[in-house]
């Protein structure tokens, strides 16, 4: 990076690009130690505050006056769409983003998420990472893992916990990809799929209201909480929305990054196959390691506001790089190195504070499992390319892999 972008004369495009898909940009390091709350150019145009350290983006993302209200009159719009993207979306807006409602929501939909329940999903993933191990098997090699594996097994476990035929995965991947955009598509092709997914999801709802199953909405519609009030049917379209994007999106990507992290040096696969124990563990590092996340987490600030890497005016959107965050040495012994024998390992990967990912019990279950059964059924797995060769996804809020060629 060049100091005249370092010292503030010229500011960055963010998100900062990577010279390769699983390095991070060389400008974390530098800005982690000379600039840790740097100005930064949206996609949209509009300006906001990059944070790098592990310790303010810790302190953002658990301090309750950043908040998610980033359809402030001078918040940052992220995405160059009229919405301006995810964040700003209306399913953002119709799900409570803070203090007793945005709780009350957590506690009414964190209850199917807990670790017993994901323990207790563990033996169907199992199954169904077998089943689709089986089908590449039979395809032959070079295959891609992640078209083959990485993608179908996360939206199967998402669609059967909100009782959705998985048969409309090709509907549901690009309905979540036009609702996380940030440069690829065109404003009319959001608005079209994103109506699209409004109708589908409320359908659903009806269905589910009079006809009711054991899954997830269905528990939802019935639920109330203390005060006998149960989720309006925005907040239902609206969860079944935000779960199924999640569940298509982040877990999917991850599979793939995964496998290309612990296979683009094969002695961290070799140390897995000699002590399968160490499955939990790596799942942890792979989080912290993963240099190609995406967006990261934006919150806004009403009020001027210190953390220790700076100022932070009032009528700010800041921008939280949990990965640049994960990378850095204050906070990690040997940050710049895998360590699949790291313990305690209190990455960022999920957030923090009172909005930390609801869903990481499930990614965790998801990706211990399929860890498993790879090492179990396919000992002898290796990249079908260079590392170099592997391409990134595009123009989306979320990061990973366009394809994972690989050969056993």
């Amino acid at each position: 990076m060049e100091d005249d972008v370092i010292q503030g004369e010229q500011m960055l495009s963010y998100p900062i690009p990577s010279q390769e898909a699983l390095e991070p940009p060389a400008e974390w390091a530098e800005l982690r130690q000379r600039c840790p709350v740097a100005r930064v150019k949206l996609p949209s145009g509009d300006e906001a505050s990059l944070v790098t350290r592990y310790d303010d983006v810790k302190q953002v993302l658990s301090d309750p006056r950043f908040t998610r209200q980033l359809n402030a009159g001078n918040a940052a719009r992220i995405s160059d769409s009229e919405s301006g993207g995810v964040f700003n979306s209306d399913l953002a807006k119709a799900l409570p983003q803070s203090g007793a409602e945005h709780q009350r929501w957590r506690r009414m939909v964190s209850k199917w998420f807990t670790a017993k329940r994901m323990s207790a999903l563990k033996p169907g993933i199992e199954a169904m990472a077998g089943q689709l191990i089986d089908d590449m098997v039979k395809q032959g090699h070079p295959a891609d893992l992640k078209a083959g594996l990485g993608f179908p097994l996360p939206v199967w476990v998402i669609c059967d916990l909100l009782g959705v035929p998985d048969s409309d995965r090709d509907k549901f991947a690009h309905w979540s990809d036009t609702l996380i955009n940030l440069t690829r598509y065109e404003q009319s092709e959001i608005d079209a799929a994103q109506g699209e997914f409004v109708a589908y999801m409320a359908a659903h709802i009806a269905s589910r209201r009079t006809e009711p199953g054991e899954d997830l909405l269905s528990e939802l519609i019935k639920g109330t909480d203390a005060e006998g009030e149960g989720l309006t049917d925005a907040e239902l379209v609206a969860t079944g929305q935000g779960l199924l994007v999640a569940g298509h999106e982040t877990t999917a990507n991850m599979i793939a990054k995964m496998v290309a992290m612990l296979l683009a040096d094969r002695s961290r696969w070799e140390q897995l196959l000699a002590n399968p124990a160490l499955v939990r563990p790596a799942v942890e590092e792979v989080l912290r390691f993963d240099a190609n996340p995406g967006f990261g987490m934006p919150r806004y600030i009403g009020e001027d506001v210190e953390v220790t890497g700076g100022a932070i005016p009032a009528g700010t959107t800041v921008i939280c790089s949990m990965a640049a965050a994960n990378r850095d040495d204050t906070a990690f012994d040997g940050a710049g190195e895998m360590d699949l024998t790291r313990t305690p390992n209190p990455h960022l990967a999920f957030g923090a504070g009172a909005h930390s990912c609801l869903g990481q019990a499930l990614a965790r279950t998801e990706l211990q499992t399929v860890l498993e059964v790879l090492l179990r059924r396919l000992p002898s797995l290796e990249l079908a390319v260079p590392e170099t060769e592997l391409r990134q996804v595009e123009g989306l809020a979320v990061g990973g892999l366009r394809e994972l060629p690989v050969r056993w």
